[in-house]
């Protein structure tokens, strides 16, 4: 059985009440006298009120029916205002999001595409913060966050995909002529190895094994690095070998400042996610930031073009 709209009763009478006339108003409505009858019948029992004295050549409103139509124009008209200011702030988003950002990849691949939008929007203001830790949105006050990894279920928070992080392991000439070339995962352990090291991060690498499955496997760590610019310092000063991802490195790898090793085992891959929480309302502001890194990832536009 289909809900009755509860508000079509109320558009109904306040076009009666416009119009003057229960004619007019259909005509206006696009439907039969009949029913527009019913439904002001239907909301007058609804309220337990009459609204309107009828009478074969006009129709008058109440005194109940004079203060209710007050109200819903009232209410009429902050529905409209409403609605333009959402309409306006659509065109020219203002107010402050606050974005949280992978320091590395967010540097590279997420601020220049955040520097045009806020060029395009000038009432736009952008507070942009980097770290790699896990957050709360709500109580750091932080309205979005890209990351990078799998992500736990949370029924307060959306998620949507940039792209994926594919990782490969390499390291600088000076580096593999003095220690060696690794032929296999196992060789790992006598080389030195570089890890983006955070706090609750494991000393693992992710692998294929013999049936194409990545895993995380566990390397010796010579030194740990805060992010991934330093990962990439380390790795071209010849200090040993990295697992990175090939937005970090292309440059390297096609100057051949760094070399690919082990290349049948080290494409594991990790999602990058645009992260915001639950909301019933989208403010414009924060909706055209989040259309703005969707539509790059999308098309493979701008620096998403190097994940």
């Amino acid at each position: 059985m289909t809900t009755q709209d509860p508000f079509l009763s109320v558009r109904h009478f306040v076009t009666v009440a416009q119009s003057g006339s229960f004619t007019a108003a259909a005509l206006a409505l696009g439907i039969t006298g009949s029913a527009l009858s019913k439904s002001i019948v239907r909301l007058e029992t609804r309220l337990g009120v009459k609204l309107l004295h009828r009478t074969t050549r006009r129709i008058s409103l109440t005194l109940e029916g004079e203060a209710y139509l007050a109200s819903c124009l009232k209410a009429i008209k902050l529905l409209e205002e409403t609605e333009h200011s959402f309409a306006s702030s659509k065109q020219n988003p203002s107010g402050r999001v606050r974005i949280d950002l992978p320091s590395a990849f967010g540097r590279r691949h997420v601020l220049p595409i955040l520097l045009k939008l806020a060029n395009k929007h000038p009432q736009l203001d952008l507070s942009v913060t980097f770290n790699e830790r896990k957050i709360d949105l709500i109580q750091t006050n932080i309205d979005l966050v890209v990351r990078i990894g799998t992500l736990e279920d949370q029924a307060d928070l959306i998620a949507r995909r940039l792209g994926e992080q594919k990782l490969i392991i390499c390291g600088s000439p000076s580096y593999l002529t003095r220690c060696g070339v690794p032929s296999t995962p196992e060789e790992l352990s006598q080389h030195d190895c570089i890890i983006d090291w955070r706090s609750g991060h494991r000393h693992s690498w992710l692998l294929k094994n013999s049936m194409g499955k990545t895993e995380a496997y566990n390397v010796p760590v010579r030194y740990e690095m805060g992010d991934g610019e330093a990962v990439l310092a380390a790795a071209l000063a010849g200090l040993g070998l990295i697992q990175a991802p090939t937005w970090l490195v292309n440059e390297q790898l096609e100057s051949g400042a760094l070399l690919p090793v082990l290349n049948d085992q080290s494409g594991g891959e990790m999602p990058i996610n645009l992260i915001w929480a639950k909301n019933q309302h989208m403010q414009p502001k924060l909706r055209v930031v989040i259309d703005a890194l969707l539509s790059a990832a999308q098309n493979r536009i701008s620096s998403f073009r190097a994940i």
